[in-house]
């Protein structure tokens, strides 16, 4: 969604690294870039001038003057004054009611995605261990009601719905959405349902009776939480909308939909501010599961290409079985080897969390790799699942029996190649040295593999020597072969030693490039599982 302004933003940032010490040239300069990055974006006029007159004020104050690395300190105001326009830095969940049941309702127009929505709210809920009950008041769109009911049954939950709607284009209205919703929270309340999601009706503009029939279910219904779903794709007529809606209905938080569109996103920058309502949610994919809280501070971090290490964390808490986890561990701690079949289970848990690419991009600095990253294929995961279950037992257990007539077997029941069986069994032996490796020095996740920032240089797992007294190493004439030999030479000072790189083709592909930057080599990544 943010690709565009993320890539000016951070281009922008590089051309101020170039300057030991910032002029008010280069300042006006830079505010000039954010702001065309940020109009580029469809971000609001007003928005816009408001941003760029706080970073130039902070810019052009003694905190980027006397501070030892002006341009880095102007990347921490920016990321600040994001968060800030975004919503802040308390992210605030729902809130629920005293007495059960609590009631939310959605608005917003036609096409922005309020029907998914409530099924991906309804999931997330459930999975908290709440009960929501679905209640479909949308009977003017054609199959609303059967769609909700479609959705309803995937999230497993329950939908009220008494009357079916409109099933065509030029079937007339004849329900009460009033009373559907009145009915809802009734019935939600007699069955013990804990939660109430309201899919009320949208329209493809705004109109008077769009607003005077969602003000007569919410004067009806009284809910706890009024959220106005908003496509973020929407451009600028995002401030407008919102606008309406706020006047008319007065909703108490956003959910923005679509995240994962390929529009410049300046709605997500503008609602905000401009409605003083914060974003609650996210909606980032078609899957019910694409569905996350709505962080201003990971989102800044997101745009400014710094990755949302956290979110990635959050997810993998979620995916490994912790019991699981701690069985690896003892059995790598006793010396047991790590085998295909552990690899298979480590697999199934990173294919758990999600799609792979969202799990890169979340990675700081992979901006600069996004081309690749957006070749890269998923169904490799697939494919490599498919070599491991056609092995026997007995070959998962110990890979070095596999001679050359097993492995023309093992491809032939994956529907694969002999060569793509050798590049699997070869990384896999490279996974396992790894694991040898961490088992050894008490750290770092089974599997994945050296992650960015943990170093460069290959060290065959032993840490980097003290640095020697006495006469340094010759300096190499090659600029670029300089520059790390310096680089090392500072670490060295720093008493910062060189962490062990993931060995080519470790179990999930993180390679390591030794730059500035420290971001994964892609070619790497692509190799992933036989890319």
């Amino acid at each position: 969604m943010f690709a565009t302004l993320s890539d000016r933003l951070t281009s922008t940032f590089k051309n101020l690294r170039t300057r030991g010490r910032l002029s008010e040239a280069d300042i006006d300069a830079t505010v000039r870039e954010i702001r065309r990055a940020l109009l580029d974006a469809d971000v609001a006029v007003p928005v816009v001038r408001e941003f760029t007159g706080a970073v130039r004020e902070r810019a052009l104050s003694a905190e980027v003057s006397e501070a030892l690395n002006p341009a880095q300190q102007v990347v921490k105001i920016v990321n600040e004054e994001l968060v800030s326009i975004l919503g802040g830095e308390q992210a605030r969940g729902l809130s629920f009611a005293k007495t059960a049941p609590t009631v939310i309702m959605l608005a917003g127009l036609q096409g922005a995605g309020k029907t998914t929505l409530a099924g991906k709210l309804a999931k997330h809920l459930k999975d908290q261990g709440h009960t929501p009950l679905l209640v479909a008041a949308d009977l003017q769109r054609p199959n609303a009601v059967t769609q909700l009911k479609v959705v309803g049954e995937r999230a497993g939950a329950t939908v009220y719905a008494p009357h079916p709607g409109v099933a065509g284009e030029d079937e007339v209205p004849t329900g009460d959405p009033v009373a559907v919703a009145v009915g809802g929270v009734a019935t939600a309340r007699s069955r013990q349902h804990d939660v109430v999601i309201i899919d009320t009706a949208g329209r493809l503009g705004v109109d008077a009776e769009l607003m005077a029939q969602a003000r007569e279910i919410r004067e009806a219904t009284q809910p706890d939480e009024v959220l106005f779903v908003i496509d973020a794709m929407i451009g600028q007529d995002a401030v407008a909308t919102a606008s309406a809606f706020l006047e008319g209905v007065d909703f108490t938080g956003v959910v923005m939909s679509k995240l994962d569109g390929d529009a410049r996103g300046g709605a997500a920058l503008s609602v905000a501010r401009v409605t003083g309502r914060p974003i609650l949610f996210a909606s980032t994919g078609e899957k019910l599961e694409d569905f996350e809280p709505f962080y201003p501070d990971r989102m800044a971090s997101r745009i400014l290409d710094m990755g949302d290490v956290l979110t990635l964390i959050e997810q993998a808490e979620k995916a490994f079985d912790a019991e699981q986890a701690e069985k690896m561990a003892a059995k790598l701690q006793s010396g047991d080897d790590f085998t295909l079949d552990d690899f298979l289970v480590q697999m199934q848990a990173m294919r758990n969390m999600g799609s792979m690419k969202k799990m890169l991009g979340m990675l700081p600095g992979m901006g600069q790799m996004r081309e690749a990253l957006d070749s890269f294929d998923e169904r490799e995961v697939d494919r490599v699942e498919a070599i491991v279950r056609s092995m026997t037992p007995a070959e998962r257990a110990n890979h070095r029996i596999i001679n050359g007539s097993r492995r023309a077997r093992i491809a032939k029941g994956a529907g694969t190649t002999t060569t793509a069986v050798n590049q699997l069994i070869e990384r896999f032996e490279g996974a396992q040295k790894m694991m040898k490796q961490m088992a050894r020095s008490g750290g770092g996740l089974p599997g994945m593999g050296a992650l960015p920032g943990m170093g460069g240089k290959k060290s065959k797992g032993r840490m980097a020597p003290p640095p020697k007294k006495g006469k340094g190493k010759a300096k190499s004439g090659n600029p670029a072969k300089r520059a790390q030999q310096e680089r090392e030479a500072a670490n060295r000072a720093a008493g910062i030693a060189d962490a062990p790189a993931a060995p080519k083709g470790s179990a999930f592909g993180f390679g390591s490039k030794p730059d500035a930057a420290a971001v994964p080599d892609m070619d790497e990544l692509k190799k992933l599982l036989g890319g």
